[in-house]
């Protein structure tokens, strides 16, 4: 796990390249303090930087930029691959020379022996550029579930990548702000893949790699698909039962190699307390992270220590009050690459992790997407009747009082990203245009011009999994773990998204996969009784912090005097009275602080 950057052109000179590519890298210092490193090509007029977080092979052989024995290919890579030591057999009987233990030796290895063919046999998490000297052309290639970030750039005739926007910034390779981000944020929490922060600044989509071709500036993105297991669609619970198990337990075995302490966070929720006595059966010496409050409603330790009763190795908890919120307030604004409504819980609970000794952690996201885990898989079935109501009755939502009935204008628009909004959005348009003083017709624009949302038929569940997965995990979850927890340089690996494991899940018929009565139901009884009661039928609850009541206390967050604009000023307000959810506030407090 580390952080990448670099830079092709063939306007800037060779020295100014390097020392831009270096700049990058310094900003990215957080996410991998162990070591550093650069490559020059000054023939093609490219370099390759690396900050280093060493988990696998610790010694100076895993190096990065790093180089095939031959010298034919190079990579600068960000991310764990857990079938490296299946390819490594592979290529080794294929002829393939080896001069250390890495999963990146492995990555240039493959690439080498099977082209871009490689890419879908890698099982992990990963982001890395790939530079074929012979072909003359550089890949940017992320993996299939977009755990690990990559950002690209293209200007005069060049290209800069690099695994935060800050990098960019830095680097002054980028510094123009993307006008449409704040209409985006403050509608969905969140500023949606591919759009960034800067102009001109993208994300790669996951599952894609780009191929720059050094001779002519040409880029084309190209998807590439995981090989299939050659798995047939599971219609018999029993059967879905046995494989869930059995692909659970080997995705949570694989991911537990490292060379550097590992542990798993621990919040007392199903995903994590399930994880946590999984691997506690392949790892006696597993170290756990769990956090917890003085405020009772949020206080999950009764739950916690069901699970820590029956695990072997150390234990570490931590109490987090008011006031290291506001200690740590302005440092985790500071850490987060892009504005967002998430991502404190991460935040804290990485900086404990680290400072406990920790440089990887597994962690439970992807079990709701997967198994219908939020309220969403239930309510999606009512658009089904909302979206026979004319257009013009939904927009007249937007004259109710009750934020939770504003919401259902957003189905005036005939967009499939209308419906994910009334499910999960923030503010309506009408209030977007308020605050920043737009003119509505360009925050619709913005918002409902284009569609990147494939059709995905009839309002069922399996339609609000790929809402969760493909925006509101994807966009916000994965991209906010990953910045924050790699804040204090520590890994967080996620075997519920391992890539073999998904693909037997979605392979299971639906009627059997989801349950109306019970979220996750099937997942809990794949494992039997393993899970004590109380904690397989507690109420949901989610990795929540008390920041309802934290932010009401402090001073700037909940001064309306701060804010623009009366309807800002009105919202923070209602906030204070409790009728106002903190993640709307939050929103509102970014724009202030980028404004």
């Amino acid at each position: 796990m580390c952080r990448i950057a670099g830079i092709i052109s063939n306007v800037l000179p060779a020295n100014e390249i390097t020392e831009r590519v270096s700049i990058m890298c310094n900003s990215l210092k957080h996410g991998g303090p162990d070591d550093k490193g650069l490559f020059l090509d000054e023939k093609a007029n490219l370099a390759f930087g690396h900050r280093r977080l060493a988990i696998i092979d610790l010694s100076e052989k895993g190096r990065q930029p790093m180089a095939d024995a031959q010298q034919k290919a190079w990579i600068t890579f960000n991310g764990e691959i857990y079938n490296y030591p299946e390819l490594k057999d592979q290529l080794i009987k294929a002829g393939a020379k080896f001069y250390s233990g890495t999963d990146t030796e492995v990555i240039l290895a493959a690439y080498l022996h099977w082209g871009t063919a490689a890419f879908s046999k890698l099982r992990g998490m990963f982001a890395f550029a790939l530079y074929d000297i012979a072909k003359s052309i550089t890949y940017l290639v992320r993996d299939t579930a977009g755990i690990k970030p990559l950002y690209y750039h293209i200007n005069n005739g060049g290209l800069s990548f690099a695994s935060e926007i800050k990098a960019f910034k830095a680097a002054r390779i980028a510094t123009e702000p993307d006008q449409t981000w704040q209409v985006r944020f403050l509608a969905l929490g969140h500023i949606p893949e591919p759009y960034t922060t800067l102009k001109n600044v993208y994300s790669l989509a996951k599952g894609h790699f780009l191929a720059w071709h050094h001779h002519n500036g040409t880029h084309p993105i190209t998807a590439y698909n995981i090989e299939p297991q050659g798995i047939d669609d599971i219609k018999d619970i029993h059967t879905a039962k046995e494989h869930i198990h059995d692909s659970l337990k080997k995705a949570i075995k694989r991911q537990l190699v490292a060379d550097a302490p590992i542990g798993v966070f621990l919040s007392g929720g199903i995903d994590s307390s399930l994880l946590s006595l999984l691997a506690n059966e392949q790892n006696q010496h597993l170290k756990t992270i769990s956090l917890y409050f003085n405020e009772k409603k949020y206080d999950e330790r009764a739950y916690q220590h069901m699970i820590l009763n029956n695990l072997n190795g150390e234990k570490f908890t931590h109490l987090v009050q008011q006031r290291d919120f506001e200690t740590f307030f302005p440092r985790i604004i500071g850490s987060m690459d892009m504005p967002t409504t998430d991502g404190i819980n991460t935040w804290f609970i990485s900086r404990y992790a680290h400072e406990d000794g920790l440089k990887a952690v597994l962690s439970g996201v992807g079990a709701d997407e997967l198994f219908g885990g939020y309220p969403s898989f239930n309510r999606i079935k009512y658009l089904h009747y909302l979206r026979k109501i004319p257009a013009s009755v939904l927009g007249a939502a937007n004259y109710f009082k009750a934020d939770k009935y504003r919401k259902i204008s957003f189905l005036a628009h005939d967009h499939p990203l209308a419906d994910y909004l009334l499910l999960r959005g923030l503010f309506v348009p009408d209030d977007i245009a308020g605050i920043l003083d737009a003119d509505i017709k360009q925050v619709n624009e913005i918002l409902f011009g284009e569609n990147t949302i494939p059709g995905l038929g009839p309002y069922n569940r399996e339609h609000a999994a790929w809402f969760e997965t493909n925006l509101y995990m994807q966009n916000q979850l994965l991209r906010d773990t990953d910045v924050l927890s790699m804040s204090h340089g520590l890994e967080v690996r996620v075997p519920f998204l391992d890539e073999d494991f998904q693909q037997l899940v979605q392979s299971i018929s639906p009627e059997i996969r989801f349950n109306k009565n019970q979220p996750k139901k099937l997942l809990m009884d794949s494992f039997g009784h393993l899970l004590p009661d109380a904690v397989w039928n507690r109420p949901k609850m989610g990795f929540t912090f008390p920041l309802q009541e934290w932010m009401s206390k402090h001073t700037e967050i909940s001064n309306p005097n701060l804010y623009r604009g009366k309807l800002a000023q009105n919202a923070v307000r209602k906030f204070k009275e409790g009728r106002l959810h903190w993640s709307k506030i939050f929103a509102l407090y970014q724009i202030r602080l980028n404004a």
